[in-house]
């Protein structure tokens, strides 16, 4: 469930100084316009065929962006961390779509909602808007690139453990808070699979497996 958040002008401006240094204008036009909000992990703040009526900036936590299948497989495409966003709700709003994909809450996020009329608006009028939906676009590209290369290349155990060091690098931590059901629906795969490869892992001493957690080696 979400709570809005106080508002915070001063955390705003930090977490999108790096992206919006040249324009103190358009930054204070996102405090204007943008709403706060918190949510906890494992919330959904956009699912499949939903309006999109506000495009979310991640301003503290971590979201995943999945895709399912019509036989109600899940598979992981992408993080979006602070100061970051979806460029696949830039597109569907914009273009009045419904959304293609769902977003979920990866850790305790707050987002800013920015209100889709106020996005092709801030695009005529501040390139460095443009620029950052661009500069998204390209690294979400790259992204889906090697997952289709990981899907058409790599064998599930690879995916599995790249996922595992994702996950790792991103919380900045080697314990993992995860389960086999979780893992196996963002790698698309069944979660009998998932199990019999972290065994194969933890016997091979590249990870402990705990309860609804993992620990990866402090070697690997």
């Amino acid at each position: 469930m979400c709570k809005f958040v106080s508002y915070s002008t001063s955390m705003i401006r930090e977490v999108l100084a790096s992206e919006f240094i040249s324009s103190p204008e358009l930054m204070d036009k996102l405090n204007q316009n943008g709403i706060l909000k918190k949510y906890k992990e494992g919330d959904i703040i956009l699912d499949e065929n939903s309006s999109i009526r506000a495009i979310p900036i991640v301003m503290k936590g971590m979201l995943k962006v999945i895709r399912t299948e019509e036989d109600g497989r899940e598979i992981l495409l992408y993080y979006i961390k602070a100061g970051e966003s979806c460029i696949m709700s830039f597109l569907g709003g914009m273009h009045n779509e419904k959304s293609i994909v769902k977003a979920e809450v990866e850790e305790d996020t707050e987002i800013l909602f920015l209100p889709v009329d106020k996005v092709s608006l801030f695009i005529k009028e501040y390139p460095e808007w443009l620029d950052y939906i661009f500069r998204l676009y390209h690294k979400r590209f790259e992204e889906l690139l090697d997952i289709i290369n990981a899907i058409a290349f790599k064998k599930v155990d690879e995916r599995l453990l790249n996922l595992l060091h994702k996950k790792s690098e991103n919380l900045g931590s080697k314990i993992i808070n995860v389960t086999h059901e979780q893992l196996a629906n963002e790698l698309g795969t069944a979660r009998v699979v998932v199990s019999r490869l972290l065994k194969q892992l933890e016997d091979s001493g590249k990870l402990e497996l705990g309860r609804n957690k993992i620990i990866l080696s402090e070697n690997i």
